[in-house]
């Protein structure tokens, strides 16, 4: 009696490659919506150091338009405002990314940073 594979009859190879493409998909598909995620949640963070440490509202302004650029976040710096009330540092912004996953899906995700320091 013969000893069939996985790959060696018919089924076993298209059971395969269909679950690889499917893996495949799903890994694409979750990089594609958790970058924006990941973004949001870097630039909050790091919002909320410069707004600790801040002693010139325009330098942590900068500081986090910065920031913004390097982590590819669609904000300008006159998108952001920093405020001083008192010892308390307000951080705002406001934007949106829209996640296509191979023309077949549109996601729009709106991110608002509301950070008090």
């Amino acid at each position: 009696m013969k000893k069939k594979g996985l790959l060696n009859n018919e089924d076993g190879f298209f059971k395969f490659a269909f679950v690889a493409a499917l893996i495949a998909f799903a890994i694409y598909a979750g990089l594609q919506f958790g970058m924006p995620q990941y973004r949001y949640s870097t630039l909050k963070t790091d919002a909320t150091e410069f707004a600790r440490i801040s002693l010139d509202i325009e330098k942590t302004k900068a500081q986090i338009a910065e920031r913004a650029v390097e982590l590819k976040v669609p904000i300008t710096e006159k998108d952001i405002e920093v405020v001083r009330e008192g010892n308390l540092v307000k951080v705002r912004a406001s934007w949106s990314e829209t996640v296509d996953i191979l023309g077949l899906y549109q996601k729009k995700f709106v991110f608002n940073l509301d950070i008090k320091a």
